[in-house]
């Protein structure tokens, strides 16, 4: 499947604006290539295992559970990835307010890099804004592309540091080097971007993801802003805190 044929939404039956397309479209191509730490087969291994973790049959007895540690069993997998890769996936896809520091450290311990663990955070949340998209629409689920080969580059950047967080991040906003753009534009490195920019190209996707379905940068910060988009800021924010409330979401 080229790219140009992915994403037509010729039987949507909404009109989808053109920045929208553009931008599934580059999501789709990223995902197909080689990351910093999974190649194109693998990292579109993990988009896999990210849809097969909504009907999981362990990860729904986890999710019902008082504690996701309680419940043990094996995964309704989708593909040949690690197990302790499978278990990210499916954890950060179906029950990610539950996600604690000890997790991390336990599966980082048990072999999984850092950089590896941002980058699967990272895929899996791509993955399901695209996916979400479509079931709103009432659409099918988009052909996952097809991989490209390549092999990662295994490069945490320079200036992360430890302890902030969990997992590294850089340190600030970075004014020159392969970084630099990262937070360019604004006044502050935002800790939602930061969290993921152990791998810059997850941070870069984020933003480019947030620029067509939301708003981009400091126009967050303005609350008259709507983007021209078909509903108001007020109403924007009223589906945004809804949808944040649903997922549980830290921020």
């Amino acid at each position: 499947m080229s790219e140009t044929s992915s994403f037509s939404y010729a039987d949507s039956p909404y009109p989808i604006r053109d920045d929208l397309v553009a931008v599934n479209r580059r999501a789709w191509a990223r995902l197909a290539a080689a990351g910093a730490w999974f190649d194109g087969p693998e990292r579109t291994a993990i988009a896999r295992e990210t849809r097969a973790a909504r009907d999981c049959g362990l990860c729904r007895e986890r999710k019902a559970a008082l504690s996701p540690n309680s419940v043990s069993g094996q995964h309704d997998r989708a593909s040949e990835l690690d197990e302790t890769v499978v278990d990210v996936v499916h954890r950060v896809a179906t029950d990610a307010s539950r996600l604690s520091r000890d997790y991390f450290k336990r599966v980082t311990g048990a072999g999984l890099a850092e950089g590896a663990y941002v980058e699967i955070v990272g895929t899996v949340v791509t993955v399901l804004s695209i996916d979400w998209f479509h079931r709103a629409l009432g659409l099918p689920l988009e052909e996952l592309p097809t991989p490209i080969p390549g092999e990662p580059s295994r490069r945490l950047p320079d200036g992360v540091v430890r302890g902030e967080a969990w997992v590294p991040m850089l340190a600030g906003k970075s004014k020159s080097g392969p970084e630099a753009d990262l937070f360019a534009g604004l006044p502050m490195a935002p800790n939602v971007l930061r969290a993921l920019s152990a791998v810059p190209d997850e941070v870069r996707t984020l933003k480019d993801l947030s620029g067509a379905y939301y708003l981009h940068g400091l126009e967050v910060a303005d609350p008259s802003f709507d983007g021209g988009r078909a509903i108001d800021r007020a109403q924007m924010e009223l589906v945004a805190a809804r949808v944040s409330a649903l997922n549980e979401c830290f921020y």
